[in-house]
């Protein structure tokens, strides 16, 4: 096999900590988890205290709680939820309202520390993970053998290749980018590897990938839907996963998860956030970025420079990645969901491709069996404040100086102190360099780009259109002549490796073939595990395009780019 990226990872490395399994900080972590519940717990009390800082603000926001989670055990129950719940809750109801009838100051502040307490341990011991150091070893070595035998099976076609060596897993993950620098940071202090999220496969990708990198297991938080299922359950408690609920939006669960990550940050367990928040229903690389996790990463570089920490544990660093996929198993569904919320249609029910263990199966059988590759490209790592660093760890800012992240923390240039405002402020800035690295590592395949060519010719022929009317262009008019095509697609090819020269993306290496070779392997490669193709050929070598929402869904790759321009 002809390797697509002759820069990717091409086999297993050494684990960074020669000491082992046992000297993992994630391990320590479970193995006092009822220690690490508990103080979880009291740290939330803390900060919703100090949010809610009057008693009737505090009952406000229980009660609202309580409304919220009433209509969620109604509406949208899982089975995943403790079959104890709606118990629970009529228990905090009736606490409610004996204080609502209470006269005495002291009953009922005594009674309502006691609903918050007993609300947010409930939630610290629903989050918290569950990881088991010989579950971890099993998980990884069952997921790293089964993938690989579906792989050799799959390109030789024949059942006897399932105990064929032949190909490896990184022969079909290309692992390329800033991967020492990781490796030796991962020593000095604590990782936050902070991807893109576009499919629900992305946590176990990124879950080998640490492996092959030989880094410890990071924390991960992880949809609590996805415990549904019970071969994603296994895999995702043994590998360091711990529960988000994106059902609750009540403050008392947003504050207890937003402890959670800042306090095991703090205790030097390497982690990985989401920073979208969710699946991109788009396709486009995120823009907005959800704060509520990326600021725990700077509440605990604080915490640390407060505790006086001089060790490994001092520094936090940022390491931005992208994962790259020629198709996306979900995106039928994902731009609808888009395209419904552009439209002001905000209820619908969400179809979840990953519903059982079957299709999750059946899916990877089909992924391993096609030719496409993924790319995993890991970004420069950077301070919590977005700057990047060296492989010391010392930050350095635009213009190649030194500077002290802890200045940036300290009050009168001596007193290391908590500021909201100003952590708030660090979060946003945060948020934007990594948006700027997503782009800036983004790697451009074929099949992106031919998304986009084809997309963009037809809304320019199409300019007096909106775009859901000219999603809705009859058939006949989803047509391209190849020259037209062709003419596009080298111009935009040339536009992508200039911005390429200036640093601000990357590309396959499949893009400096022959540009007819090129057109065809991302036709080919486009959405390729669906029904409708985006685009096909017909016999005359036209461009066809069979399905105009995922031709939009996978032309979204390359938006951000101004591209567009050039069409």
């Amino acid at each position: 096999m002809k390797p697509a990226d002759p820069d990717y990872v091409k086999q297993r490395y050494d684990q960074v900590h020669p000491g082992g399994i046992n000297d993992w900080a994630v391990v320590n972590l479970s193995r006092n988890r009822e220690e690490f519940v508990r103080e979880v717990a009291k740290s939330s009390v803390q900060r919703i205290k100090s949010l809610t800082t009057t008693r009737s603000a505090l009952i406000e926001e229980i009660e609202n709680t309580l409304f919220r989670e009433k209509l969620r055990v109604k509406r949208n129950p899982w089975a995943v939820d403790s079959p104890d719940e709606g118990d629970f809750l009529k228990s905090v109801e009736a606490k409610l309202l004996v204080i609502s009838n209470s006269k005495k100051t002291d009953e009922i502040t005594q009674m309502l520390d006691s609903v918050l307490e007993e609300m947010v341990f409930r939630y610290s011991d629903e989050i918290a993970g569950n990881f088991k150091k010989t579950r971890y070893r099993f998980a990884r070595s069952i997921a790293t053998f089964g993938f690989a035998r579906l792989l050799n099976a799959s390109r030789a076609r024949r059942f006897w290749s399932l105990f064929s060596t032949k190909y490896n897993l990184q022969d079909k993950i290309h692992i390329t980018g800033e991967v020492q620098q990781l490796r030796t940071l991962a020593r000095k202090g604590t990782i936050i590897m902070v991807p893109t999220h576009f499919s629900n496969l992305d946590s176990i990708l990124i879950g080998w990938v640490i492996n092959v990198l030989g880094l410890p297991a990071f924390i991960y938080g992880a949809g609590l839907n996805l415990f549904n299922i019970k071969i994603l359950a296994y895999f995702m408690n043994s590998l360091g996963a711990y529960k988000v609920d994106r059902r609750k939006k009540n403050l008392i669960y947003l504050e207890t998860l937003k402890a959670y990550s800042s306090l095991a940050i703090q205790k030097g367990c390497h982690s990985l956030f989401f920073p979208g928040g969710t699946r991109s229903r788009s396709g486009k690389i995120e823009k907005r970025l959800k704060l509520g996790l990326l600021s725990t990463a700077i509440e605990a570089q604080r915490v640390n420079y407060q505790k006086g920490k001089k060790d490994g544990l001092e520094k936090v660093f940022i390491v931005p990645v992208t994962l790259n996929y020629n198709f996306v198993l979900e995106a039928p569904s994902l731009i609808k969901q888009y395209l419904r919320l552009k439209g002001q249609e905000r209820y619908y029910t969400e179809n979840d491709e990953y519903s059982t263990s079957y299709k999750i199966a059946k899916f990877l059988l089909k992924f391993f069996a096609k030719g496409s590759d993924i790319s995993v490209s890991i970004g420069k790592c950077m301070d919590v404040l977005g700057n990047y660093v060296d492989d010391d760890g010392q930050s350095h800012d635009k213009h190649g100086r030194l500077i002290d992240t802890q200045e940036y923390f300290t009050r009168d240039g001596r007193i290391i102190s908590h500021n909201q405002q100003r952590e708030d402020e660090y979060t946003r800035m945060l948020s934007d360099r990594i948006v700027e690295e997503f782009h800036r590592i983004n790697k451009v395949f074929a099949s992106h780009l031919v998304a986009f060519t084809a997309f963009q010719v037809l809304l320019k022929r199409y300019n007096k259109l909106d775009l859901y009317n000219l999603l809705r262009i009859p058939e006949e008019n989803q047509f391209i002549e190849y020259d037209e095509f062709k003419s596009v697609f080298e111009t935009l090819l040339q536009k992508v490796f200039e911005l390429k020269e200036k640093g601000k993306v990357n590309t396959s290496p499949f893009l400096t073939r022959e540009i007819d070779k090129v057109i065809k392997h991302g036709i080919a490669n486009v959405g390729m595990f669906h029904a409708k193709a985006p685009l096909i050929k017909n016999r005359k070598g036209n461009i066809i395009v069979q399905d105009m929402n995922l031709l939009f869904y996978y032309h979204n790759r390359l938006a951000g780019y101004n591209l567009e321009q050039y069409v």
